[in-house]
């Protein structure tokens, strides 16, 4: 944890401020409300701030877990003061998800130098920011001194494949494409010869936005798995699942149902700067074992942030901390 505080720049945190600003809005508002005329925690302020994260998106387990750290706290230290009500939130909150196995803590855009390329697998419905957030990773790994290459593996839309070249162009690296229909693993196959070929440091593959049932998801991701594994053994290393976040409890949905049908290891939430349902970071945070790996917070090639709890939490309630 030490190391990313060091990383974590005025800039970065300004960029966390800014793309959770609607959602602290709507948080203070909420509370605001919630404690109007009480000098003291007692179960009608309970019971206020569970609506208040319940209708934040923060979801109905993770929110008990919230109130009952809360109960358990007032009891605890005699709390009384409904003053410093942001403060004992934000201390709660950042314990609560302090105890889920996240090791994004110590994230950044280096990769183990094993002799192959690292190689991540990018999964996730269309429209929640998926080439997008593909195009930033590509960016901040090449900034990192990494040589970095894409491969357009959804080869079931145009869109997708143009999306991907406008992305490459900006981040300055190449992308392995074929024609419209070709086989997704074949395109995943030649991009990692290309780049074992060329001494690539990092992988990144798109794959097609559609939510299939679940055996054809698991299906086609298992191919394209099996296939990549000829040329580098261990790959994927990672498979990312971006998710909406300002869709709310849907982005849960969505990622039960990719856990479910394929080895997800690592999560990106996009969108946070344009909603107001950024609570739904905490909940997801708290009840997946999958650690939230990177943030989305604007339209900028450096608005992806690699997701460190705390400073989150922090920024949420206005460094009540």
């Amino acid at each position: 944890m030490g190391f990313f505080k060091k990383l974590f720049s005025r800039e970065e945190k300004k960029t966390l401020d800014n793309g959770l600003e609607r959602t602290k809005k709507g948080f203070f508002d909420k509370i605001t409300r919630a404690v109007a005329g009480k000098s003291k925690i007692d179960d009608d302020v309970l019971d206020n701030l569970e609506e208040v994260f319940i209708t934040s998106d923060v979801g109905v387990d993770t929110t008990l877990k919230i109130i009952d750290r809360i109960q358990s706290r007032v009891a605890r230290d005699k709390y009384v003061g409904s003053s410093e009500l942001n403060a004992l939130l934000c201390d709660e909150i950042c314990g609560l998800l302090a105890e889920n196995n996240n090791e994004s803590e110590e994230a950044d855009f280096t990769v183990p130098n094993t002799g192959n390329p690292h190689v991540i697998m990018v999964v996730g419905v269309n429209g929640v920011g998926k080439t997008t957030t593909i195009g930033k990773l590509a960016a901040q790994f090449k900034a990192a001194g990494n040589k970095v290459m894409l491969g357009a593996a959804d080869t079931f839309r145009a869109a997708a494949v143009e999306q991907l070249d406008i992305w490459g162009e900006r981040a300055g690296v190449p992308v392995v494409k074929q024609k419209l229909g070709s086989d997704p693993a074949a395109v995943a196959f030649d991009t990692l010869q290309s780049a074992k070929a060329n001494g690539v440091d990092v992988v990144i593959i798109d794959t097609a936005g559609r939510l299939h049932n679940k055996k054809g998801l698991m299906d086609e991701l298992t191919k394209i798995r099996n296939v990549m594994q000829k040329v580098v053994p261990d790959a994927p290393h990672e498979v990312l699942l971006v998710l909406d976040g300002s869709t709310g409890q849907n982005a849960f949905e969505q990622a039960k149902q990719f856990v479910a049908a394929t080895s997800v290891n690592e999560l990106a939430i996009t969108k946070l700067d344009g909603t107001a349902k950024g609570g739904v970071v905490i909940g997801i945070s708290d009840q997946f074992k999958i650690p939230v790996k990177y943030i989305g917070l604007g339209e900028g090639i450096n608005d992806l942030q690699v997701f460190h709890k705390e400073e989150f939490v922090k920024s949420l309630f206005g460094d009540a901390k």
